[in-house]
């Protein structure tokens, strides 16, 4: 009988483990139906992940419609999230939720009061640590919103940081070409896919609209806090005031944000050295003192010369 339920036990397991493989080889072959299906069929990629963003979106605000209760309150009880601060992160994070500065201080309340509920639901049921969780999981609840929306913010520029250098050459290139600027602008952003594309299609549709040059960058400005990407708008702002040529602003903007990045790696590479020298020291080393000193306990113990075969 025991021998029957560990062979059950084993295919089991068996089993598990050969769906997960199928299921991972049926996301590879779906995701490469895809691809090609939008190569062939011309499908922008991105307007397809927009797609995908606005039903999150959509679904997200139907989730969270009771957060709408609690606005009043959470915008007097602002701690680390007053109202213009709100309003910076959801500008600056491209607000991919599309949440209010209201809906916000209210889901911060909403889901404070939601771990408040877990933790006497966890005291109730006598789960361990839990006159813990009654005094953290309201205060998790509470910062969660606030922590997610500044990952977001962070991680957006980071995008736009990775991306600039290469729409900063296309653009150069196109413009040295002969192509206007904002003939440049609309072909280049085509091949981009993140949050470049979203802030100069943005800007395109403002001039679309008749706001002013210079309006348009200063939007830009107040939607990004990445030093390139800022250093950038400027350099076109004092361009189009000088009357400087664009496509020798953006061939020096390239070149200089590509002298901070090697500068940048280069720093990174120095701060590395210490911690894998400690990492050496304090493990690696330690590990292999104790492996050889293990050889050699066990060659004295059970080798041909073993201290137990003197006597």
């Amino acid at each position: 009988m025991d021998a029957l339920i560990i062979l059950t036990i084993i295919a089991f397991w068996f089993c598990v483990l050969l769906c997960i493989k199928h299921f991972g080889t049926y996301l590879g072959e779906k995701r490469s139906v895809l691809s090609h299906v939008s190569t062939v069929t011309d499908i922008d990629p991105f307007e397809r992940k927009k797609k995908k963003k606005d039903q999150r979106a959509n679904l997200f605000q139907k989730i969270t419609k009771y957060a709408d209760d609690f606005a009043d309150l959470g915008q007097r009880i602002n701690f680390f999230s007053e109202n213009h601060m709100v309003e910076e992160w959801l500008r600056k994070s491209g607000n991919p939720l599309k949440l209010t500065v209201q809906r916000f201080q209210g889901l911060k309340i909403f889901l404070f009061i939601v771990g408040l509920f877990l933790g006497i639901l966890s005291i109730i049921v006598g789960l361990p640590f839990s006159q813990y969780m009654i005094i953290f999981n309201p205060l998790i609840g509470y910062f969660i919103p606030i922590i997610l929306i500044r990952r977001e913010v962070k991680k957006r520029q980071n995008l736009i940081r990775e991306d600039l250098p290469d729409f900063l050459d296309t653009v150069s290139t196109s413009l040295q070409a002969g192509v206007s600027l904002d003939h440049a602008l609309r072909e280049v952003i085509q091949h981009f896919d993140g949050p470049i594309r979203e802030e100069f299609s943005r800007f395109n549709q403002e001039i679309d609209l008749g706001v002013t040059r210079e309006k348009a960058y200063r939007e830009l400005l107040q939607r990004n806090d990445n030093q390139e990407f800022q250093s950038l708008i400027k350099g076109l702002i004092q361009g189009m005031d000088l009357g400087i040529p664009i496509a020798k602003t953006f061939k020096i903007q390239a070149d200089d944000l590509r002298q901070i990045r090697q500068e940048q790696v280069k720093e990174l590479a120095a701060k590395a050295s210490p911690k894998v020298t400690l990492v050496t020291t304090f493990l690696i080393a330690p590990v292999s003192i104790l492996m050889i000193a293990g050889l050699m306990i066990l060659n004295m113990l059970m080798g041909e010369d073993s201290i137990f075969n003197m006597f």
